[in-house]
């Protein structure tokens, strides 16, 4: 009888009893030889398994789930480098068509006359917003004869990471207005204890990370002009519309908050949120061309042509942004108002829910962007906290975090849960009723359950 092929164990053996597949693999070296694509795939996809189910996790504001056209796009244009605008033209056409979109949604005086750029994420567009700030401050002071040392950005203590990271990275001083009972964001209170020459922006946030809450872009570009009338100082506002960028225009198209107010000098918004792109995708556009220096903007001709490009990334995935320009033409303005909505209605429904259970008193209620936060009323027990839910709803399958405010309210601790597409009514009567069974657990121990500080695993 003739040897059998190798190449035989491998096709006609179960797959888990193939070569590589009946052994642990190592986790820390490359291993030295090949191995079946097949095993190698189901390895990986394995190791996956443990991650969460991302249509339970409430914690992020990520995109979680697209159609299967979406699918069928991203699978034909996840080789495309968004930089290199010479190979890739129409990518880069389609890049443009999207930021102009936006500019249009977001009131611009002229649409197709100002200028924006796709990102791999907001948190980059936030630092863009911050670094045509930084510079323009820069290039008025010295034309003045000035100093250009200790610059300023203004935000609330609420403020996502990353404006923390840009101030660190940057070398700006951040000054946090904080928040409190009553005034649970950024509203323009005091906002002149915090204003001075060095300062080169105000930073409003569109959705605030820890409680979903609108800041009063309004109310806060007002104040400026109160503070403006009284020291000559011109202070712009960028927005950080991570989230409600893509909410506000659809649902609440009666608040003004864009470039309707001329101190509104740049927004960004986050594609694969409410925009609705997988990750990872962000936009950042200006009111006016004037409002980014050109000295920001860098020239390349080593892709094949001279290539203008303004970001900290250079490479970077085109897919994300054919997907955003395929929901645009896929929803358009109706599309996204009646899925923003359906969003809304889950989010009012689950707050509604949580407020009617006896230990729960509502921070919002996720009438500003689908996102709503709850805190343990006071004196109601000793013996668990918000942790202790939140860890009881993991062993659900839901991953609904915990956490506590930023400072001056840093003792309170709050729950939240966010409110993205694909989160069904259906679905989100199956985690009401998995709170309350859970809140009854807990309420009727009769020791104290031990509880630990845990990360809220923000998402920007």
């Amino acid at each position: 009888m003739p040897q059998n092929d190798p190449q035989d164990f491998l096709s006609v053996n179960p797959v888990f009893s193939r070569a590589g597949e009946a052994t642990q693999v190592s986790k820390t070296r490359i291993p030295q030889g090949e191995m079946a694509p097949e095993t190698a795939y189901q390895i990986v996809h394995d190791e996956t398994m443990l991650d969460g189910n991302a249509r339970l996790n409430l914690a992020t504001f990520v995109s979680t789930w697209m159609d299967s056209q979406a699918d069928r796009l991203y699978a034909e244009t996840y080789d495309k480098n968004m930089i290199d605008k010479d190979e890739y033209p129409q990518t880069a056409a389609i890049e443009q068509y999207c930021w102009k979109m936006l500019a249009g949604l977001w009131n611009s005086p002229d649409p197709t006359g100002t200028i924006g750029t796709s990102t791999i994420g907001s948190s980059e567009a936030c630092m863009l917003g911050g670094l045509a700030f930084k510079r323009l401050w820069q290039h008025k002071r010295r034309s003045e004869g000035k100093s250009t040392e200790k610059p300023n950005l203004v935000m609330s203590s609420a403020v996502q990471v990353c404006w923390e990271k840009f101030c660190n990275y940057f070398d700006i001083e951040p000054r946090l207005v904080p928040i409190s009972e009553e005034h649970k964001c950024l509203d323009g209170f005091e906002l002149e204890k915090y204003i001075d020459e060095n300062t080169i922006g105000v930073v409003a946030i569109m959705g605030v990370t820890y409680t979903g809450m609108y800041e009063p872009v309004k109310a806060i570009a007002a104040k400026l002009d109160e503070i403006q009338a009284s020291t000559g100082l011109d202070i712009p506002i960028h927005v950080d519309a991570a989230s409600g960028g893509m909410i506000a225009p659809f649902i609440q198209p009666e608040l003004e908050w864009d470039f309707q107010l001329e101190r509104v000098h740049s927004i960004s918004t986050s594609g694969h949120k409410y925009g609705l792109v997988y990750p990872g995708l962000g936009w950042v556009v200006w009111r006016e061309r004037q409002w980014l220096p050109e000295d920001l903007i860098f020239y390349v001709s080593y892709l094949g042509g001279d290539m203008p490009t303004f970001a900290l990334n250079f490479s970077r995935p085109g897919a994300q942004v054919v997907l955003q320009f395929y929901l645009f033409l896929r929803l358009g303005f109706e599309g996204y108002k009646k899925v923003q909505q359906a969003s809304q209605d889950v989010a009012l429904f689950l707050s509604r829910g949580i407020s009617e259970i006896g230990p729960f008193e509502l921070w919002n209620d996720g009438s500003d962007i689908p996102v709503f936060a709850w805190r343990l009323k006071e004196g109601h027990t000793d013996r668990w906290t918000l942790y202790n839910l939140a860890d009881r709803l993991r062993t659900k399958g839901w991953l609904v975090p915990a956490y506590p405010l930023p400072a001056n309210l840093q003792n309170l601790t709050v729950e939240r849960i966010v409110v993205r597409n694909g989160l069904s009514m259906d679905l989100a009567g199956r985690l009401l009723d998995d709170i309350r069974e859970e809140t009854s657990y807990l309420n009727n121990l009769s020791a104290p359950m031990p509880s630990e500080r845990k990360h809220p695993g923000f998402h920007h």
